[in-house]
């Protein structure tokens, strides 16, 4: 099981303080089969690479820039410049960005990228509130998958991390048989070896009971709560237990 740390615009390097515990945890027989990936903003990402070296915690990144090279892009990273300072996921497609414009072609693009820098790819898809009563969910989630993974054939260093816009944030989460069928047919979208299925929006210590045991679920893509090493570790423990 994967658990993915998205700290979004959050932290200083007072912060690493905190992370203490977790490094701790990581190297406890209570973990037993999880994965910590931690992608705090690019301000941290060196100092969480050299915080996390004796332990079996890994590092990502929530965005790049879609060009393989350097440039004149002034304020952006590309994929290059992340795996050189240690990241080895990156978070693409979020919805936050999408409202900011990011469009399936854009972040097709960014994908590429990170996979020729052998970055591994958390891509993110879901659909609006507005969507989901219109009853859009699948046709937007086929969209997004077919225009964002458009000529990309290896897709072992893919996971695919659906995350619906209404329950970012708000604490709402699907009912259970509604995402049991919504991993089901995200996964019915490829052929062959099946990308990793990431849950994300609202995953809290009170709700993961709940989310746990969705079937075909390979792990989680924490926010908010992943800001507090107790709240992380207890979504982790409470996950095998």
């Amino acid at each position: 099981m994967y658990f993915v740390a998205n700290w979004k615009m959050f932290g200083n390097l007072k912060s690493i303080n905190t992370l203490d515990k977790v490094v701790k945890f990581s190297k406890s027989k209570e973990i037993k089969k999880g994965r910590l990936i931690y992608c705090p903003p690019y301000t941290l990402i060196t100092s969480f690479f050299k915080k996390f070296q004796n332990c079996l915690i890994d590092i990502g990144a929530q965005n790049c820039h879609e060009s393989d090279d350097y440039g004149s892009q002034t304020g952006f990273i590309n994929s290059k410049m992340l795996k050189s300072i240690g990241a080895n996921y990156v978070i693409l497609g979020h919805s936050e960005n999408r409202k900011k414009g990011e469009t399936d072609k854009l972040i097709n693009l960014k994908i590429k990228s990170a996979i020729k820098a052998k970055l591994k790819v958390i891509f993110c898809i879901g659909e609006t509130l507005s969507e989901k009563k219109r009853g859009k969910t699948r046709s937007i989630l086929s969209k997004q998958i077919k225009l964002g993974l458009n000529k990309i054939k290896k897709k072992s260093n893919l996971f695919i991390a659906y995350e619906p816009v209404w329950s970012i944030g708000t604490g709402k989460i699907p009912k259970s048989k509604d995402l049991e069928q919504t991993v089901e047919f995200i996964k019915k979208n490829f052929k062959g070896k099946l990308p990793k299925i990431l849950y994300g929006g609202s995953v809290n210590p009170k709700n993961i009971n709940d989310l746990k045991k969705i079937n075909n679920l390979d792990g989680f893509l924490i926010g908010g709560a992943s800001q507090n090493p107790k709240k992380f570790i207890d979504i982790v423990k409470k996950t095998f237990n």
